[in-house]
């Protein structure tokens, strides 16, 4: 007989792992108790040697679904203390060590209740078990139990009570439990904050997305604004009201059967659709998919779909078909498609509360579906593709934050403030990474106050005081003026950190690599240590250093930012280089500014150099005709990889690319080549293949020279399917081990955790 005491650390709070381990102590015959504490879950058993090496075995080797026990330790004396049955214990308080799960789909077993008549939950819109449920998005502090959370104000009634107080139930302990009688209540109100008569707020709210009306919805992280994605004419009003123009709507199916309606996709595809996370997922689509689903994707090869996740959302498609009986219809094929686009205006951040939906949201929605149970943090949906052998985020948030990530090294707390496109940021503790959920661009007040709240609510819930603060090296970015602001308010030392050295720091730190790597990264733009706009690097990253061992040509920008915009301004630059400045006008008579370019080019009027890659990615666009001005960041470079997606494979144009003395990576070559194209479709494909060909010779050189095996690639340009892949296969043929990314997105929305990463490095080295 022996007395152990045990310690569970990961992420274990809200998972349903108090249950588990009360239903395993009783199995194996062991006395003691389970508790939350700060630092995770705390057990003390007594009872048999060998039972008790069981217990700890399968605490690790049987988890419940939705824990990720990162370690378990024990203590074991041969002296026992008398303990008598099991239990669990009440959480005990401290200085917080663990974290929260995130939000997941609603479970199978919640499902069937729901549509089961005979059961007390049949049709019960907040359903939710141990299993599923919310989250990170109704928890104001921990240890996760029900007073720190937004149902605190809601009691149990005799029922429910009984369930959450009985081990053997699928609901012992489930925080969020409730039910019709005892739990938070739907309420449907017109455009104008009227209340809607009626007994079923669903009913009645699927009844004006038949009629082609827009619903504001009231969801897990905040609301989406909903309508039928096969009406045309509904979607068009929504794009005009969201001044969206032609940026793609995320699309809510049934089922995987009814995905591959609208979408061609393989099995890892679909099981991505059917995680727990149930992120939004981009697939090919189908032949029939543009015309069935009119403005959602304009021009795109790709479409988003995503699978309902709250008991909500399965009401709302049960009523929409007709109300069919049991739950066999919950795996037939549909048609059935809705917008689920984000609730927010022109940019803003999601709107997650009845106020600001009635402020924000007036006049894109005919009606508003809510309840009455905050949401105290706003969380978008996340956004993934499979690329490769696996799969890529492209806006991590709902699902996966506030997962951590283990960082290869430990040491003080680092607050990290982002970039300002796709902002997040993080907040390390110990060797442990949190990264927040997408923020967005810092463009509008609204976003900035979400950095400010989420940057307040990460130190309060982590339980940290941050030791240091880093930023971007940019002065005019929010984010900078955030952390130069933080810092001085608390005495804090400050590293500026420069973007594409974080884009690369983020690759090595999530693949705990901590030896030289070789980094590319290719993005849209970051200031570089000179003062000029980088975003096409080759760079030797060693710790918290880096050299620039080399770059792209230049290209100017005519008329600066605004060339990141209008994609015929950097195909005008490109002719100009070529001597056909007389074009110009001739290829882009829309546009008023074309007569006098060719002489801003060669006056050099507000005209900058940048080594961007994805001013690359537009002066190719421009010159085949693809896209003159950008509806939204990145769309010419969207539309040039569905294009060389449907023409398919090509041969690298010879010579199309050539290195200067300064190893410099110059595929003007290929843009004049561009420039006399007839076909876009090829065009498109032959400049994927020469710049994958050009890139892996530039870094296999480089490899050569310095002995480095890991090639890191990181920035925006990764995103795009046919490049990483090319490249990847390349270079892994070269001998070389990619590390890509994987626990973050390649863009800017992992810049946070890269500045954390180096300036967490430099506070060790004692910088």
């Amino acid at each position: 007989m022996v007395h152990a005491q045990i310690r569970v650390s990961g992420q274990v709070q809200g998972v349903g792992f108090r249950p588990f381990v009360y239903r395993l102590a009783n199995e194996l015959g062991l006395a003691g108790w389970v508790r939350n504490d700060s630092e995770g879950v705390e057990i003390a058993v007594e009872g048999d040697s060998t039972q008790v090496m069981r217990l700890i075995e399968r605490l690790q080797s049987e988890p419940p679904a939705l824990a990720r026990v990162e370690r378990v330790t024990h203590d074991l004396a041969k002296k026992t203390t008398g303990l008598l049955g099991f239990c669990i214990a009440e959480s005990k308080s401290g200085k917080v060590l663990t974290g929260i799960a995130p939000d997941m789909a609603i479970c199978p077993d919640c499902l069937n209740e729901l549509f089961d008549p005979a059961d007390r939950r049949y049709r019960h819109p907040f359903i939710n078990c141990i299993h599923c449920g919310p989250r990170y998005t109704l928890t104001a502090r921990l240890p996760y139990d029900r007073g720190n959370t937004s149902m605190a104000k809601f009691g149990q009634c005799i029922a429910c009570q009984l369930e959450y107080d009985t081990p053997s139930t699928r609901r012992f302990h489930a925080q969020p439990n409730a039910c019709p009688k005892c739990g938070p209540r739907l309420s449907l109100f017109d455009a104008y904050w009227n209340p809607l008569k009626g007994d079923d707020p669903v009913a009645a709210a699927a009844a004006l997305i038949q009629a082609g009306q827009v619903v504001a919805i009231k969801g897990l992280g905040g609301f989406h604004l909903v309508c039928d994605a096969r009406n045309a004419a509904t979607v068009e009003r929504l794009r005009n009201g969201k001044q969206r123009e032609e940026k793609p709507f995320a699309v809510m199916v049934l089922n995987t059967q009814s995905a591959r309606h609208y979408a061609q996709f393989r099995e890892q595809d679909g099981a991505l659709l059917e995680t727990g996370e149930r992120p939004i997922v981009l697939l090919r689509q189908s032949n029939i998919c543009a015309a069935e689903l009119q403005g959602i994707a304009p021009g795109l090869s790709s479409v988003g779909l995503m699978l309902p996740y709250t008991p909500l959302h399965y009401l709302l498609f049960h009523e929409l078909l007709g109300r069919p009986v049991g739950t066999d219809w919950l795996q037939q094929k549909s048609t059935l498609a809705l917008v689920m686009t984000s609730a927010n205006p022109g940019g803003e951040p999601l709107v997650k509360d009845d106020d600001e939906a009635r402020n924000s949201l007036f006049g894109l929605a005919d009606a508003f579906l809510t309840h009455d149970r905050d949401i105290l943090h706003r969380c978008d949906d996340s956004v993934m593709k499979w690329q490769g052998k696996a799969p890529t985020f492209v806006r991590r948030a709902r699902g996966y934050t506030p997962r951590r990530i283990k960082l290869p090294f430990t040491g003080p707390s680092v607050l990290a403030c982002g970039a300002w496109l796709k902002n997040t940021v993080c907040i390390t503790r110990g060797d442990e990474a949190f990264v927040s959920q997408h923020i967005g661009d810092l463009d509008h007040v609204g976003t900035r106050e979400m950095l400010d709240e989420t940057v307040a609510y990460l130190i309060d819930i982590l339980d940290v005081q941050p030791q240091a603060v880093a930023h971007d090296l940019h002065p005019d970015f929010y984010s900078t003026q955030f952390a130069q602001a933080y810092a001085a308010r608390h005495g804090l030392p400050l590293f500026a950190v420069q973007h594409h050295h974080a884009h690369i720091a983020a690759i090595c730190a999530e693949h705990r690599v901590t030896e030289p790597v070789l980094g590319l990264a290719l993005d849209g733009v970051g200031l570089g240590t000179d003062g000029s706009a980088w975003g096409g690097e080759l760079l030797r990253v060693s710790g918290a250093g880096f050299e620039r061992l080399g770059h792209l040509a230049p290209l100017t920008l005519p008329g600066g930012d605004r060339a990141a915009r209008e994609p015929w301004r950097m195909a005008a630059a490109a002719l100009f280089d070529m001597n056909r400045a007389d074009e110009i006008a001739r290829r882009f008579p829309a546009q008023t500014a074309a007569a006098m370019m060719a002489d801003m080019l060669q006056r050099k009027l507000n005209c900058v150099e940048t080594s961007s890659m994805g001013r690359w990615f537009d002066a190719a666009a421009g010159l085949l005709g693809v896209k003159e001005i950008q509806a939204y960041e990145g769309q010419a470079a969207m539309l040039l990889e569905g294009l060389a997606e449907r023409h398919g494979k090509v041969a690298p144009l010879p010579l199309g690319y050539i290195t200067t003395a300064q190893n410099d990576l110059d595929f003007r070559p290929l843009l004049a080549k561009l420039a006399d194209c007839d076909d876009a479709a090829y065009g498109a494909a032959l400049f994927h293949a020469t710049l994958a060909e050009g890139l892996c010779g530039w870094v296999q050189r480089a490899a050569g020279r310095g002995s480095i095996k890991y090639v890191a690639l990181g920035g925006g340009c990764f995103l795009n399917k046919i490049l990483t892949q090319a490249l990847t296969d390349s270079l892994t043929t070269c001998g070389l081990d990619v590390l890509a990314a994987q626990q973050l997105p390649p863009n800017d929305g992992a810049i946070s955790f890269g500045q954390a990463g180096i300036a967490l490095q430099l506070l060790n080295q004692g910088a």
